[in-house]
């Protein structure tokens, strides 16, 4: 292990502290991932025992490898487009750049690639092609497309998004755009890094993904500027660990929509999706204004699990709700401190289609069981004919702080 640490050392050594390539620390198939110009010394305990690395201290024993990645460079100036691929990779890669419009496609099916996405351009686009993981780093884009989608991730899985820290990242689409969303994903997208993400969708959706969307612990801030349609609109379900979600009134849709996939049959829930049509929240924070008609905060047919995290809501469309769940919906405080707060401003839905029953406006809407274990929670209702909390099934409060009119 002694001479592994070592080769990697002497090798970061060799490198130029302003390469914008990383290591990778692997430890039982999973990895911590840093910039090496942030890695300073790695120190050594006594007995050689421990070595510390940007603040983290590991055994060596349990350390299988220590790597410094390839990564492709996407380097955007306006009309144009400069792609940079290590010869590490080179012959897995089919590369091609029209003006500022970019496509890769990943023909290796057993090794992630890692690329890094930097620079300006008010007519460009970035789409990937692959079949295996990948990490894609946002380090000062901003990439506006007058034709398309600016970025398309079209790979089935696991999708590592990074926000390199004190960069502010901007993506916006063409109305004619023929995707559903700004930023579209085939496959499961985890969103990371300190950083900050502005996402504008002029044809429908800001994000949409096929399966889930996690934003980790590491987030930093992700601002929805404006959408056409929802927001978020989540394939299989939704998870927040840590971060900040900023979902402006703008938004004509809904915060956050998630689906449940399905059998072939269209209908029968996928058992083998885990999580499947949930949204699920352990930390973080969520602001949001929902001005449409008929809209929802946060919208979902199956559970919804708050264990931590600040989520308020205003709810100012005429029918709009809060949080809206046709399953059970359980708030605690098992990860961190929960505060939920919400506002039903709006009044009865005035669309065409609900004439006949002009639905209200309400906080919280759960057709299931509704459980309070603990947090803190305030619910207000200001709109003509609105409601606090409607619980279809049962109201079980074991704990917590609730503020808010209830009923069934």
């Amino acid at each position: 292990m002694k001479k592994k640490l070592s080769l990697a050392m002497a090798a970061l050594a060799c490198l130029s502290a302003t390469a914008q390539t990383h290591i990778r620390v692997w430890q039982n198939d999973e990895s911590d991932r840093m910039k090496i110009a942030n890695v300073g010394d790695m120190v050594f305990g006594q007995g050689g025992e421990t070595v510390t690395i940007k603040g983290t201290t590991y055994r060596t024993a349990d350390i299988d490898s220590i790597v410094v990645v390839p990564e492709i460079t996407v380097q955007y100036s306006e009309g144009a487009a400069e792609v940079t691929v290590p010869e590490a990779v080179a012959e897995w890669l089919i590369v091609d750049v029209s003006g500022a419009d970019v496509t890769i496609t990943n023909t290796n099916q057993s090794n992630e690639v890692e690329l890094i996405l930097s620079g300006t351009s008010q007519d460009g686009s970035f789409t990937y092609n692959g079949n295996f993981k990948c990490t894609i780093e946002l380090d000062g884009l901003s990439l506006t497309s007058k034709t398309r989608c600016p970025m398309d991730i079209e790979c089935g899985k696991r999708i590592s998004l990074v926000l390199d820290e004190g960069t502010t990242n901007s993506l916006t689409d063409a109305a004619e755009n023929p995707l559903k969303a700004c930023l579209y994903a085939k496959g499961h997208v985890e969103l990371e890094g300190a950083g900050t993400l502005n996402v504008t969708g002029n044809k429908n959706h800001a994000i949409s993904t096929k399966e889930y969307l996690q934003l980790k612990k590491s987030t930093g801030e992700l601002n929805i500027v404006s959408a056409v349609n929802d927001a978020l609109h989540v394939g299989q379900y939704f998870q927040m660990n840590g971060g900040t979600l900023t979902i402006d009134g703008k938004t004509l849709g809904d915060g956050i929509q998630v689906e449940t996939l399905t059998l072939d049959d269209d209908t029968t829930p996928n058992p083998d999706k885990e999580n499947n049509g949930q949204i699920i929240m352990k930390g973080g924070t969520i602001n949001m204004d929902i001005a449409g008609e008929d809209c929802k905060g946060m919208k979902t047919d199956g559970l919804v699990t708050v264990s931590g995290g600040t989520i308020t809501i205003n709810a100012n469309g005429n029918g709009s709700r809060g949080i809206q769940t046709d399953g059970d919906m359980v708030i605690g405080e098992e990860d961190n401190p929960t505060h939920i707060t919400i506002a039903a401003n709006g009044a009865r839905c005035t669309a065409a289609e609900d004439v006949d029953d002009p639905h209200r406006c309400m906080g919280m809407k759960v057709d299931g069981d509704l459980t309070i274990n603990a947090g803190t929670i305030t619910v207000t209702n200001t709109g003509a004919k609105s409601r606090g909390i409607k619980v279809g099934g049962t109201y079980r409060k074991y704990g917590g702080t609730v503020s808010a009119s209830i009923s069934n």
